[in-house]
């Protein structure tokens, strides 16, 4: 079996965003990817952004069985049908998802929580990404009231 993890995420939300994917086995890691996606994202925007990238990598590995791991519960829930896709864009991302899935015999979506060891590199790919670009985490925090 096939395991992607994936992570996408913006500073200042929108701001400058970055994805992060991996592509595994049950502990290997055969494939890590990053990508600057832009600088008006969303954090949800680069979660599906990620995953996108994710499919289209494991699909050069497998076209049989492949488990999506995400932090993004919202994006894992409309995945799932227990969420609606209301917006347009978003909404876009998600059909482009659907499309990707028939490249597979099998696809799961599962959430998982940051702390996962696989998911903390995929975090990792996207900090990467937007620090090596000029974004530093500590510009984009919020000012305290």
């Amino acid at each position: 079996m096939i395991y992607t993890n994936s992570d996408g995420g913006a500073r200042d939300n929108p701001g400058p965003g970055a994805i992060g994917a991996i592509v595994r086995n049950e502990g290997e890691i055969l494939i890590r990817y990053s990508e600057f996606i832009g600088e008006n994202v969303t954090n949800n925007m680069a979660e599906y952004d990620a995953l996108i990238k994710a499919l289209e990598l494991a699909s050069k590995i497998t076209k049989d069985e492949v488990t999506c791991i995400l932090d993004s519960e919202l994006v894992v829930k409309q995945l799932l049908g227990e969420y609606k896709v209301k917006n347009r864009v978003m909404l876009e991302k998600f059909l482009k998802v659907q499309k990707l899935q028939e490249n597979f015999k099998k696809i799961r979506y599962l959430h998982s929580s940051r702390w996962d060891k696989f998911q903390q590199i995929a975090d990792e790919l996207v900090n990467e990404e937007l620090n090596k670009r000029g974004y530093p985490k500590s510009i984009y925090k919020k000012k305290a009231k």
